[in-house]
C-alpha cells in the first residue's frame, strides 16, 4: 500500500508497518480494559493483556521494528493500573529495551494517566508529525500530512448468500486519512458505512484484502 509516497504494509495483526523507517503503528490497545470491568463488578475473563503483549511481541520480531508508535488509548482507565498489569508491562519493556516508543495521547489516556516513566514511552499530543504522516488518535484532516489515526475501532460487513453475514476489523482509507482497526482484544468495533471514495481493507485470519 502506498500512501503519501511511502510503502506501508497493512498487517493482519491489525497494525501498519513502515519498513523504510523501521516503524510499527498500532492503535487502541486499551490495556487493562478487562480488569477495569472486573473492578466494576462485571464478570469478564482475564488474560487479555498477556494476549495483546504476545501479539505485539510477534509483530516487533517479524518486522525489524526500531520505533513503535501508539496511536492513542494505550491504557483503558485508571482502574487498569493494577500491579499485575504494570508488572507485565515492565517485563515487556525489558524484552524490548532498545525500542523507541511514542504514544500519541488519546481520550482514554487522558483519564488513565500517562504510562509509568520506567516504560520510557515518549508522550506527545496529536497531530504528531513523522515523515509525511500526521499521527493522531482522533481521525481528522491535516493541511500538509497524511493522517494515520485510531479511535473508531472500525469494522466492516461481508454478506454471503441468504442471511449469512460477518463483521471483520478493517483499515479504512478516505482521501489523505486512514484509520487503523483496534489492536486490543476485548475492544468491540464500530460499523463503518460504505461511502464514495472510502476504501476498506478487511482483516481476516492471516490476510488483509481490499474490498470491492
Amino acid at each position: 500500500m502506498q500512501w503519501a509516497g511511502e510503502q506501508l504494509l497493512l498487517l493482519p495483526g491489525r497494525a501498519i508497518s513502515w519498513p523504510a523507517a523501521g516503524v510499527l503503528l498500532v492503535a487502541d490497545l486499551h490495556l487493562g480494559k478487562a480488569a477495569t470491568f472486573r473492578a466494576l463488578g462485571q464478570p469478564v475473563p482475564g488474560g487479555t493483556t498477556a494476549q495483546n503483549l504476545a501479539r505485539l511481541d510477534a509483530l516487533l520480531a517479524a518486522h525489524a521494528v526500531r520505533h513503535l508508535v501508539l496511536l492513542g488509548d494505550f491504557l483503558h482507565a485508571a482502574q487498569a493500573r493494577t500491579p499485575s498489569l504494570l508488572s507485565a508491562l515492565d517485563d515487556w519493556r525489558a524484552r524490548h529495551a532498545g525500542l523507541a516508543c511514542t504514544l500519541v495521547r488519546g481520550n482514554h489516556d487522558s483519564r488513565a494517566g500517562d504510562p509509568p516513566p520506567a516504560l520510557r514511552i515518549d508522550i506527545v499530543t496529536e497531530p504528531w508529525l513523522i515523515g509525511p504522516f500526521a499521527c493522531c488518535h482522533h481521525p481528522q484532516q491535516h493541511a500538509t500530512h497524511f493522517v494515520l489515526a485510531g479511535h473508531l475501532h472500525p469494522v466492516c460487513g461481508l454478506h454471503g448468500s441468504g442471511r449469512d453475514s460477518m463483521r471483520l476489523p478493517c483499515f479504512v482509507q478516505e482521501g489523505a486519512q486512514a484509520v487503523l482497526p483496534a489492536f486490543g482484544e476485548f475492544t468491540g468495533g464500530w460499523f463503518v458505512e460504505r461511502g464514495a471514495g472510502r476504501r476498506f481493507y478487511a482483516v481476516g485470519g492471516d490476510a488483509v484484502w481490499a474490498l470491492p
